[in-house]
């Protein structure tokens, strides 16, 4: 699974959400809030592309 890479397009999600609450490192913010200008997208969508890859690809032991 080492080889999968998040590829960042520049659409965006239209569609229903919800509101959740997490608490991240300081560096992941600011990892995230690099990611978010070079791509031109917010870190919001950032978070929901990573968790959206996450859970595709998630293998349980």
């Amino acid at each position: 699974m080492a080889d999968k890479k998040l590829i960042v397009s520049s659409k965006r999600f239209k569609g229903e959400t919800g509101v959740v609450s997490v608490r991240l490192p300081n560096e992941l913010i600011k990892s995230l809030d690099e990611i978010a200008v070079i791509t031109g997208r917010t870190r919001n969508e950032i978070i929901q592309l990573c968790l959206e890859f996450s859970v595709e690809n998630l293998e349980i032991e």
